[in-house]
């Protein structure tokens, strides 16, 4: 389902349209949608705004899940998405995102603005696995939260094998209060 408050390009009107709406200040742009300006910029309106890339296929993770959940200001110029179907995803997959084929599990889910999106404990244990610089700074923003950490703690914990887990749950420990 696709917001009252957010337009598309050529859904209702053109870019022009929309460009022009934007630069009147009558629009903001919500990474490849546009909203009113005086719309508060929501998780929901954030998520809302990737569903024509993900459609029902695909979940947001990492930095696009952080700036889904407001832990950064900007969206990243491609979004880092895991496939939250048990089948495989054919066809091809838009050049603005980096996917990643493995499955999500369901527990690691979330719904929001009508897109998948992963817990923000999920969010934070794959933020910490990666850990440059961007990826830290996106934790630091998550960390707010301190049950967030907590969960990201407990997911690396009961994760299994997993790329990074010790140096993450360092990191995560490090931040928790």
């Amino acid at each position: 389902m696709t917001s009252p408050f957010l337009y598309f390009v050529d859904e209702q009107l053109s870019l022009a349209e929309l460009s022009a709406a934007r630069l009147d200040g009558h629009l903001i742009e919500v990474d490849a949608a546009y909203m009113p300006a005086d719309t508060v910029e929501t998780p929901s309106a954030r998520a809302a705004s990737l569903g024509p890339l993900l459609r029902d296929l695909m979940a947001a993770t990492h930095l696009s899940a952080a700036w889904v959940y407001g832990a950064i200001s900007d969206p990243p110029t491609r979004h880092t998405v895991q496939r939250a179907v048990q089948h495989r995803i054919h066809g091809v997959i838009h050049r603005r995102l980096h996917y990643r084929d493995t499955n999500l599990p369901e527990d690691d889910l979330y719904r929001i603005g009508g897109v998948f999106v992963t817990t923000p404990a999920r969010t934070a244990a794959d933020l910490a696995r990666v850990g440059d610089a961007e990826h830290r700074a996106a934790l630091d923003g998550l960390a707010r939260d301190p049950g967030t950490i907590r969960g990201g703690i407990y997911w690396l914990e009961n994760a299994g094998t997993v790329p990074h887990k010790v140096r993450a749950l360092e990191l995560l420990r490090s931040r928790e209060s």
